[in-house]
This record gives C-alpha cells, structure tokens and sequence, in this order.
C-alpha cells in the first residue's frame, strides 16, 4: 500500500509542477481558462456549446474537449465556431496537465481570451488534477439528484463555482433546489451556485455575468511589446 501512495504522490507532483507551468503562461498570454467537470451526463457539452456560442461576439475563445475514445463532443463544440481540439484520454478517467501541455501545440495563446476544458465524466479523479485553470466549475444535473456534493465532497471543495443544469426539467423531476444548494454549501460553504438551462431564455446570464467578471479579476493584459 505505501508503495502505491508513493507513486500517487510522484504523479500528483509531476502534474501540480506541469500545472503550474501552464498557469504561469496562460497568465503571460492574458488566456482565462476554466475547467468543466461533472459526472456523465450532466449537460456539460450542451452547456459548453452554449457558453461559447454566446460569448464569441466578445471573446476569442476556444476549446478542448476530453474523453475516453470518441470525437462526438467536440464535433457539437465545433459548431459554435470555436476553435475546437478533442483528447482522447484512452482508460485515463480525467484530463492532466501534460495532456493540456500536448494539446495546445501549434495554437497561438495570445490570440485567445479564454480557454474552455470540458473534462472527462467523472466526479471523482478530476478533483486531484489541476490543469492551470483559472476557475473550476463543477456541473450537477437535477436528474442527478440532491446528495451528489455529500457523495463527491472533494469535487466540490475544489471547485470555484457550482452550476445546477437542466433546470428547466426540476419540476418534473420533483427536484428540491432548496436542498441541493444546502448539501453545496454543508461541503463548501460561501461557494457560488447558479441555476442553469440551455433551452430557458436567459438560463445562462448569471453563468455568463460570473465568467465575465473572473476574467477580468484573474487575467492580467500582456505587456504591449
């Protein structure tokens, strides 16, 4: 056993070391860069499909995309018109810095506003991982239930802002908004919540309004050479 947690050790801090490489030139390049994690079917694709859909008029920003084995989230990303790179991370439940690192080859970062990270499904190896972003923001449908931040505490304590999706379906669900934001803020008290929907009018402002003023909190403007 203690050799196990010796390489688990070994592996977290090649990955913090790599992250915060990648922090440290994000930061350079004035790049804000957010990653997206939840359990499967939470809505994260569409959500992201959305957010970058609504924010382009503004922003330059692109994406990447992680998953087991196929395309197919990065294909509906792509029809935001954003820049758009899948990794396909094989048995690898989650995205690490050094994958990050790869996928990034070839696109200029100054060119960009914002990064977009949709992590792979999963609300448990995700949370050990950081991949440089600037803000974390971990995703629960309401047809996932109310107890999902009692049963991932360690997602949710590493996150910088909750989203609840599919807001749309609570009542037919018989979701109870009321408990779902109690459970957040028993494991991570003050953490911000918004209620989401891609098929709501105005279902995405307070998301968006939240992004907006993180970036210009976070991002540093390069130096004008």
């Amino acid at each position: 056993m203690s050799r196990i947690l010796d390489v688990r050790h070994g592996v977290l801090k090649k990955n913090d070391e790599l992250a915060r490489s990648l922090r440290d030139r994000f930061q350079e390049a004035g790049v804000f860069v957010v990653n997206l994690v939840s359990g499967p079917g939470a809505g994260k694709t569409a959500l992201l499909e959305h957010t970058l859909t609504m924010l382009r008029p503004d922003w330059s920003v692109a994406a990447l995309v992680g998953d087991l084995a196929t395309e197919n989230d990065a294909t509906r990303l792509a029809r935001s018109g954003a820049p758009t790179r899948q990794i396909s991370t094989g048995t690898t439940c989650h995205l690490e810095a050094d994958m990050i690192e790869d996928a990034l080859d070839g696109w200029d970062l100054a060119d960009l506003d914002a990064l977009f990270i949709e992590n792979v499904g999963n609300l448990v190896c995700p949370s050990s991982y950081d991949l440089g972003e600037s803000v974390r923001a971990v995703l629960f449908s309401v047809t996932d239930g109310e107890d999902k931040p009692l049963k991932y505490p360690t997602m949710f304590n590493s996150a910088d802002v909750a989203l609840l999706t599919k807001m749309d379906l609570a009542e037919a669900v018989d979701f109870d908004h009321d408990l779902a934001v109690h459970n957040i803020h028993d494991v991570r008290p003050d953490l911000p919540v918004f209620d989401t929907s891609t098929r709501a009018d105005g279902g995405l402002d307070d998301w968006l309004d939240f992004l907006h003023a993180q970036r210009t909190a976070s991002v540093t403007p390069a130096p004008a050479s």
